[in-house]
């Protein structure tokens, strides 16, 4: 499953311990965890502490391209290898661009490379259903295009928060927060930065009606005065995130 991207467990923090059937002795010179030791029927083998999580990278990767998220589609196997092109669509390539965490599909093209003798042939019908590139993936040495994806990096949720002046703020769980009546807040919307320009729409929700308010960024963040809290303040607001990238709108 490619490099570790987060370990947790003992020093990174605390994982739930689960029963297993094996208990694995590693020695650290297996090529794989099926090749350590094993003993001992099923049992809890962690104790609180010791438990340890992983989250492993797919082993899928864009190349060639200017960032992570563009460039000819490849998978491992064994061995890295290009996809073939033949039969994609961009439902297909949308599935790809989700499975890399790359946001949406931008474009989808093929470039022609007679110095590649081996690909991947996925089956299309296998990977809609569900299963990953990688379970979808056949060997095959015909000649075919290779497939060139174009994909968005992951737009990062904005964070929304509030701030008095004049009065107090008092947040309590479940994302609550109380302000004076009468007193003036801000709710703010930010994002980490990513792509140039971008805007913010907060967007406010009572029992009797929904309002929208629009506002360009500055640092990468907006924010939206209310100059005396009421009654009518009483709802829930939300923060979306807009941006124009790649000659595609995103949010």
């Amino acid at each position: 499953c490619g490099p570790p991207l987060v370990i947790q467990g003992a020093l990174y923090g605390e994982v739930k311990a689960s029963k297993w059937t094996k208990e694995f002795q590693c020695e650290g010179t297996e090529s794989s965890l099926l090749g350590c030791r094993n003993r001992g029927p099923v049992r809890n083998t962690c104790s609180p502490g010791k438990a340890v999580g992983l989250t492993c990278s797919e082993p899928v990767r864009l190349v060639g391209g200017a960032s992570r998220c563009e460039g000819l589609l490849e998978v491992k196997l064994g061995t890295w290898r290009p996809v073939n092109a033949s039969n994609w669509t961009m439902k297909e390539a949308a599935l790809a661009c989700r499975e890399l965490d790359c946001g949406s599909v931008v474009s989808m093209g093929t470039r022609n490379n007679t110095s590649v003798k081996l690909f991947w042939e996925i089956n299309l019908n296998l990977f809609k259903s569900g299963s990953s590139l990688r379970e979808s993936a056949s060997s095959s040495s015909k000649f075919y295009s290779i497939l060139e994806l174009v994909c968005t990096d992951l737009l990062v949720q904005p964070t929304i928060s509030v701030s008095t002046k004049g009065g107090v703020t008092r947040t309590i769980p479940q994302g609550l927060a109380g302000v004076l009546l009468g007193s003036s807040f801000t709710i703010i919307c930010s994002i980490q930065p990513q792509y140039p320009g971008g805007s913010f729409q907060l967007f406010f929700t009572s029992a009797n009606t929904t309002q929208s308010y629009s506002q360009p960024h500055i640092n990468h963040s907006a924010h939206f005065l209310f100059p005396e809290a009421g009654p009518n303040h009483f709802g829930n607001y939300s923060c979306v995130y807009n941006v124009h990238v790649f000659f595609h709108n995103f949010s």
